[in-house]
């Protein structure tokens, strides 16, 4: 079946923010067809979810495409239109597990010129890991936290720090850890006030939310 795709062309007009492609149920057709029609709007191709097999086929067809393999994520071109911001957006995750959808809200960070830096590895199992590194994470405006298991590293960074949060449950960790629902249940359930939460392994939507608070507060 032959459907068509239609891409919101006019989301960066209406919010400043291009629209990305959700991979990973798109066949290489309607891929294809999709990112022919944001290239002829000379708009960034921002692919995320893709497989390794989608990946192959699309780099091969597409000479300066980007395939990123640890995020997941394709992209194609470059964003005309980056954003004139000094802020800055820490991306901080409980361990290596969670990595994947750090790099995924990096790489969404990254296409519009916005400085961030990954902090890997300070889970709460180890808390002086995090507490070596606070002084520098301070230095930044918006923080992204990404942790699976319970969840309980963005209540301890919103105790410590008064920065916007934006915490992210990620689907690892064994039985009770259902998928990431503990840790999405655990965010959802903080004592530090004021913590956004986002869907399980949404890195992308943290990324947009961040872009959003950097927008208003550069």
């Amino acid at each position: 079946m032959n459907l068509d795709i239609r891409f919101d062309f006019q989301r960066r007009e209406r919010i400043g923010l291009v629209e990305a492609i959700w991979g990973q149920d798109k066949s290489i057709d309607q891929l294809k067809r999709v990112i022919e029609n944001v290239l002829d709007k000379n708009e960034v191709v921002f692919v995320t979810r893709i497989n390794n097999e989608k990946a192959n086929n699309l780099l091969s067809l597409y000479g300066d495409a980007r395939f990123y393999e640890e995020a997941k994520c394709l992209i194609i071109g470059e964003n005309l239109n980056i954003l004139n911001t000094n802020k800055k957006v820490a991306l901080i995750s409980g361990g290596s597990s969670d990595l994947a959808v750090t790099l995924e809200a990096k790489l969404a960070l990254e296409i519009y010129g916005v400085n961030c830096q990954s902090f890997i590895d300070v889970g709460v199992a180890g808390l002086h890991r995090l507490m070596s590194q606070l002084e520098e994470i301070n230095k930044y405006d918006v923080l992204i936290v990404c942790a699976g298991m319970e969840g309980a590293l963005a209540t301890v960074v919103g105790g410590l720090l008064a920065q916007p949060i934006i915490a992210v449950p990620v689907s690892v960790g064994y039985g009770v850890s259902k998928d990431g629902k503990t840790a999405l249940n655990s965010m959802l359930s903080s004592c530090s006030p004021g913590i956004a939460v986002m869907n399980i392994d949404n890195g992308y939507g943290a990324a947009m939310a961040a872009l959003r608070i950097v927008k208003i507060i550069s």
